[in-house]
């Protein structure tokens, strides 16, 4: 992931701001203005929107996997997290000011294999590692930067997980399901409009 620069980073999520404020003023998805190199190739993305000053969770939509080029995935996502996350209403044209923005750019999930479910606690690390869990036609994801948030420790987040795919919290146990890990680069706004920095995720 150190191909993401912080100058980087900081466009990706001037970029979200972006497409909202667009949306809202001419019902258009905005075209990025940049192109070419990193913002060009593939990548799995998502965009949380946060109350501010409350950093409460407003919306969260992106792309898991490396599906389409990393500036179009953005303006994507930036709009389906104020949008159409189905947790929240979509976001009113006088809350823009009010949010701060955070891009995670990810890199490819890959399969944590294991000869007994007891072994995923000891093979994930906290502030690392973002979590997708697979059964059936169930599906979670969890960013790297939640467990941080909520002072979870690895099996806390495995718990979680398993709650946002909508199973039971020790289905992780079953070796039926699918565990990928990710890492990420996280870049996110101090308040709403500043230039966003890097997230670093300290236990």
């Amino acid at each position: 992931m150190a191909d993401i620069s912080a100058e980087h980073g900081a466009y990706l999520v001037s970029l979200a701001r972006q497409a909202i404020g667009e949306y809202f003023a001419n019902g258009r998805k905005t075209t990025p203005d940049k192109s070419g190199g990193i913002l060009s190739e593939k990548r799995g993305v998502f965009v949380t929107l946060e109350t501010y000053p409350g950093r409460e969770l407003r919306g969260c939509i992106g792309y898991p996997l490396p599906i389409k080029e990393l500036a179009l995935a953005v303006v994507d996502s930036a709009l389906s997290a104020a949008f159409e996350d189905p947790r929240f209403p979509p976001l009113d044209k006088n809350e823009l000011g009010k949010v701060v923005i955070e891009v995670s750019v990810l890199s490819v999930p890959v399969e944590i294999r294991v000869k007994s479910p007891d072994e995923y606690p000891r093979r994930i690390k906290i502030g690392r590692d973002g979590l997708i869990i697979n059964y059936g036609y169930s599906s979670g994801l969890l960013l790297p930067q939640v467990p941080i948030e909520w002072n979870w420790n690895e099996t806390e987040f495995l718990s979680h997980l398993c709650e946002k795919a909508g199973l039971p919290r020790e289905m992780w146990r079953s070796p039926s399901v699918k565990i990928s890990s990710f890492e990420g680069k996280i870049f996110s706004e101090a308040k709403p409009g500043a230039k966003a920095v890097q997230k670093k995720l300290i236990r």
